[in-house]
Formats: C-alpha cells, sequence, structure tokens
C-alpha cells in the first residue's frame, strides 16, 4: 500500500504542481478577501478529490462507454489548458477587472468548478495519468490486493487535494514574499508553463493518435 501511495502521489504531484497553480488562483482571485480565498480554496480542493476519485475508479469505464481513446482525451483537454494559459498570459484576470471598473461585487463561488478545478488544477494530465493507474487494477487478481490498491490510490488523491487547500489558500502570502511586481511576473510565468503544458498535452495525444494510424494494431 505504501508503494502504490507513492506511486501515485509521485504521478500527480508534477502535474497538478500545487505551487505553480496557486499563483494563477491567486491572480484570479486578487481582490478576494483572506475568508473568501480560503472558503474558495477549500471548495476547490474538494471538488478536486471528487474529480480524480473518479478518474482513478471509474474514469476507465467512462471512456469505453463513449468510445473515447485517452489520446482523444488528451487531445481535447490540452486544448483546453492551452487556451486557459494563453488567456491568462494576455490578459491576466479580465473577470477581476471587468468587476472592478464597473463597481460590481465579483462572485468567486462561480469560479470553484471551472476554470479553478477543472482544467486548471485537475485538467486532462491529471485525469488521464489517474485512468491510465486505474487499468492496472485489472494486474490484481485477489479481491484483498485490489481493495488495498484502491485504498491506497485514494489515500494518494486525499493528500493530493490537501496539499491543493494549503497552496491555495495561503497563496496571499506568496504576495507579500514577492511583492506586486514579482507576484505579476510570476503568474505571467506560470500562464506561460500552464500554456506549454496544454501544448505537450497536445502533443503526447495527437502522437498516439498519429502513430496508430501509422502503423495500425
Amino acid at each position: 500500500m505504501v508503494e502504490t501511495f507513492l506511486l501515485v502521489l509521485a504521478a500527480l504531484f508534477p502535474i497538478v504542481n500545487p505551487p505553480g497553480t496557486a499563483l494563477v488562483f491567486l491572480s484570479m482571485t486578487a481582490r478576494a478577501s483572506h475568508v473568501e480565498r480560503r472558503l474558495l480554496a477549500r471548495r476547490v480542493a474538494i471538488n478536486s478529490f471528487f474529480v480524480m476519485a473518479v478518474a482513478f475508479l471509474l474514469g476507465a469505464l467512462v471512456l469505453k462507454f463513449y468510445g473515447i481513446s485517452i489520446p482523444v482525451l488528451r487531445v481535447a483537454g490540452g486544448l483546453i489548458v492551452a487556451i486557459s494559459g494563453w488567456k491568462l498570459l494576455n490578459e491576466g484576470n479580465p473577470k477581476g477587472e471587468d468587476a472592478a471598473q464597473t463597481g460590481g461585487k465579483i462572485e468567486y463561488s462561480g469560479l470553484a468548478f471551472y476554470p479553478l478545478t477543472l482544467p486548471l488544477t485537475t485538467g486532462p494530465g491529471t485525469i488521464a495519468v489517474l485512468i491510465s493507474l486505474g487499468f492496472s487494477r485489472g494486474v490484481y487478481i485477489d479481491f484483498s490486493q485490489e481493495a488495498r490498491f484502491v485504498a491506497a490510490g485514494l489515500a494518494a488523491t486525499i493528500a493530493m487535494a490537501a496539499f491543493i487547500y494549503v497552496c491555495f489558500a495561503f497563496s496571499d502570502r506568496i504576495e507579500r514574499i514577492l511583492g506586486r511586481g514579482g507576484t505579476d511576473i510570476a503568474v505571467r510565468l506560470s500562464a506561460f508553463i500552464l500554456f506549454c503544458l496544454g501544448a505537450q498535452i497536445v502533443w503526447s495525444g495527437a502522437s498516439e493518435l498519429i502513430r496508430s494510424v501509422m502503423v495500425p494494431a
């Protein structure tokens, strides 16, 4: 169980990247209070756990039911991630700016699932990894071994959700350390990395699709 826990956690961490995503979260909640930011961070963490758990337990079945392959999932999801990163890179936080110009109040609760949870935090890369890990349950014949595998995997998703909450809830401290200018630079860099990550996910899926056409099974 410990090995499975560490395997799932190690596979998720570089893709979810809570510290880096926290900068994007901070930019999109720049005008929120500490209480609002922590409540929103809790909702994003809970949403992220359910997205990861469902992808781990039922993702393979859902894809088979709709006839969707993992490469297609990567291409479609990677496009969403790349578009989100591109918009954030060029526009910053347009919703916050529009609300500030019109004097309206920003409804941060509407951002909890989309885009903060999906695709920014637990996007197509995370879902694809968890689905791939879920496929490996088939190698376990004994029920007790499979139960331990599932329990360890869910424990890893809980740990990742807790880490997401901590990074997001205290993301305002990054601004205190870096200052306004430094935070803006860090956010732009994170947005560029997010765009590159989306492009990489698209390329990974497209490469698999091209190989399947060039070298049919």
